[in-house]
């Protein structure tokens, strides 16, 4: 049975999530409510929120716990002539923070294959806006000709960036996002991004499974140091264009 939360009920330990074997792998817990608080007190503890409409919100911590490590970031060869491309053309702009609520919308809103809906509830779309505005929650996004072509959106604490949703409507917009993102990351020595949940996308940009015992470890250190700076520009690209090999798991 999973708990139902009240207003002020603590999260369960993550090590009482449903198994495998439940059919939901990783849910937690429940809630009606959808508070900051409630939010960057789940993040801090590995838990997201995931839930469609006419649901209640629901609690996840899967084992294992999809993450792509900024140093084994996969760049094909027709990406990497893709970065720098616009690494030279001043139509090409990487823009931060320029409108967060307008990259989720067009997350929310841009179709996928074999989806009905989105997740990006308007509930959702509040509640991340009062992250970001509390300088926790940041948009990367893709300009081209003036006009916002792809980007991604996420949560940031300490040294710990927890990836969200991307959307592109622009061949590789958002693509060059997450490079952007990776990159500066990398500039930073941040070691991981959290990607929640195992998908094929993910995997072939060097995204892995990891154990949630060996995820929350490094999310307890991670989450306690300071906050990077979040001034990010196309500068970045060139890192990630040249043929160095991606570390890989050992």
């Amino acid at each position: 049975m999973v708990p139902w939360l009240a207003f002020d009920d603590p999260f369960p330990p993550v090590e009482c999530a449903l198994g495998v074997a439940s059919g939901a792998p990783g849910l937690l817990a429940a809630s009606a409510d959808l508070l900051p608080l409630r939010l960057t007190d789940a993040y801090k503890r590995g838990i997201f929120p995931w839930y469609s409409d006419g649901q209640p919100v629901l609690w996840w911590s899967p084992d294992p716990r999809m993450v792509l490590k900024p140093a084994e970031f996969k760049v094909s060869d027709s990406l990497r002539k893709t970065l720098r491309r616009v690494a030279r053309d001043p139509a090409w702009e990487v823009r931060v923070d320029n409108d967060f609520p307008a990259v989720m919308h067009a997350c929310a809103d841009t179709p996928r294959l074999g989806q009905r809906g989105t997740w990006i509830t308007s509930d959702i779309v509040d509640a991340y806006t009062s992250l970001h505005r509390a300088g926790q929650a940041h948009s990367i996004e893709t300009w081209f000709d003036g006009r916002r072509v792809g980007g991604l959106y996420g949560v940031s604490f300490g040294r710990m960036f927890f990836g969200e949703s991307m959307f592109a409507h622009k061949t590789d917009a958002s693509k060059i996002a997450l490079a952007a993102l990776v990159g500066h990351l990398r500039r930073h020595k941040i070691e991981m991004i959290d990607c929640q949940q195992n998908t094929s996308h993910l995997a072939s940009l060097g995204g892995r499974e990891i154990p949630r015992r060996e995820f929350l470890a490094h999310l307890k250190k991670a989450v306690r140091e300071p906050q990077i700076p979040w001034r990010v520009d196309k500068s970045v690209l060139p890192d990630l264009s040249t043929h160095e090999k991606p570390e890989t798991a050992t």
